[in-house]
């Protein structure tokens, strides 16, 4: 060791505290130290970074692997984050200081919902982080679940959406923003004050001069650019931006095609009637999302479509594809209006009325409705009477089209109950189906 230097070992501790220091003045003391919520559920992970985990995908038709998949962690809810621990017997934040770091789940920009297409256990909600990680949680007990799940809700619901998730919400206003709304708020954001706690810690790391010039240059460019930007209908007429299949209103998609059904929910059933009616857990096995995600690109920018392209050669990319046009739909294929009206039809005790009950709901919904409604659960009714080979009944559809094609259209504390309901729904117009879809009059 040279005389009058301070050990090397010292100078490495220095610069470890001064990084420290700024990655805890991104957040404030009181975000860092409240918990929120602490207790035991069942995790498992299923993408990260937006890749799929194989060992999840395997578990949803090897059952007997399943339980690998998952573990029972300490959840702790802090600070914007959800935090995973093996035990619960030293605090979240006594585990920080002894150098421990747990896996956690950033709620910035995060998304959270109930599915049962994931998994075969009852009570799982997904969620879904920006950075593409995926984590399912679960509990048997319904209130446990159900509280966790607003609780993590409301966190997210709180967050700053504007500071904390720029780069998608800039992504978004460049998409979707008219060219004077986004001139106004780029002035608008130019104007305010960043609060010092929300810079990230490289921005703090680099900020200088330069970077001020460089990054005012950078916008008075995207002004410019925005200003000379063509209006979405000279988009559109120059056949540059097409009409969205995915995302859009029912009504609208059949009013684009002159239909009453959409082309893209008739070609699927088509290509899974000709090469999926045997195959093993059709429906319920996931497909390739990075494929299914293709798909649906090819499908609102290109009015051709393939479906017996070798590069949709997995069935399971048609009927994932299916499904994710079926939950993006604004508005269900069972309009909010009619929810309440459903659940009451099945709570019936009598199985006649109950099936009386449905069958004059379906007439008194808007013609696609029905008639994709119809088409649907014939199609169905196919996938069912192959239950010997596919292992597809009429309780499993119901279990995943349920969800899918009927829910509220605002949350509450009965979810558990609806979704119990959603599934005999189903199930029940699968059973039924010459009875309900019957044109006979009552």
């Amino acid at each position: 060791m040279m005389p009058g230097k301070p050990p090397l070992i010292s100078r490495h501790r220095r610069n470890h505290s001064q990084h420290n220091l700024l990655l805890t003045d991104i957040i404030s003391p009181k975000e860092q130290t409240v918990v929120e919520k602490e207790g035991y559920l069942l995790k498992a992970k299923i993408a990260d970074g937006g890749k799929k985990l194989r060992a999840i995908c395997l578990s949803l038709w090897m059952k007997n692997r399943q339980r690998k998949n998952w573990s029972t962690s300490w959840i702790v809810l802090v600070g914007g984050k959800i935090e995973f621990y093996k035990e619960s017997k030293q605090p979240a934040l006594a585990n920080l200081k002894a150098g421990y770091k747990p896996e956690w789940v950033d709620l910035c920009g995060a998304q959270i919902e109930w599915t049962t297409e994931k998994s075969s256990r009852k009570n799982v909600f997904q969620i879904t982080t920006i950075s593409g990680n995926e984590f399912l949680l679960q509990s048997d007990i319904d209130f446990i679940i159900l509280d966790w799940f607003h609780a993590i809700k409301n966190a997210i619901d709180r967050l700053p959406k504007e500071q904390s998730c720029t780069p998608r919400n800039l992504e978004f206003k460049l998409q979707r923003s008219s060219s004077s709304e986004l001139l106004s708020s780029l002035s608008t954001e130019s104007k305010e004050p960043k609060s010092e706690h929300r810079r990230s810690l490289i921005f703090r790391l680099n900020y200088s001069a330069s970077d001020t010039n460089d990054r005012n240059r950078v916008k008075s460019r995207l002004k410019k650019f925005i200003s000379r930007r063509p209006s979405l209908k000279t988009l559109q007429e120059k056949g540059l931006i097409k009409d969205q299949v995915f995302g859009s209103h029912l009504h609208l998609v059949c009013e684009h095609e002159n239909s009453t059904v959409p082309l893209f929910v008739k070609r699927c059933i088509e290509a899974v009637e000709k090469r999926g009616l045997d195959v093993d857990g059709i429906y319920r096995v996931s497909g390739n999302l990075a494929t299914i995600q293709k798909l649906r690109f090819v499908v609102n920018q290109e009015e051709k479509l393939n479906l017996d392209d070798s590069q949709w050669e997995d069935i399971h990319v048609v009927t994932g594809a299916l499904k994710m046009f079926f939950r993006e739909l604004p508005e269900p294929l069972f309009p909010y209006c009619f929810f309440e009206q459903f659940l009451e039809a099945i709570k019936n005790p009598d199985s006649s009325t109950r099936v009386k009950s449905i069958r004059r709901l379906l007439q008194k919904l808007p013609r696609p409705n029905r008639d994709t409604m119809k088409i649907l659960f014939e199609h169905l009714k196919k996938i069912a009477a192959k239950e010997s080979v596919n292992l597809m009944s009429t309780q499993s559809l119901g279990i995943v089209f349920g969800p899918t094609l009927l829910r509220p259209e605002k949350e509450s504390g009965n979810m558990a109950v609806h979704m119990l309901y959603q599934n005999q729904i189903v199930e029940l117009m699968l059973s039924e189906y010459n009875k309900i879809f019957s044109s006979e009059e009552d």
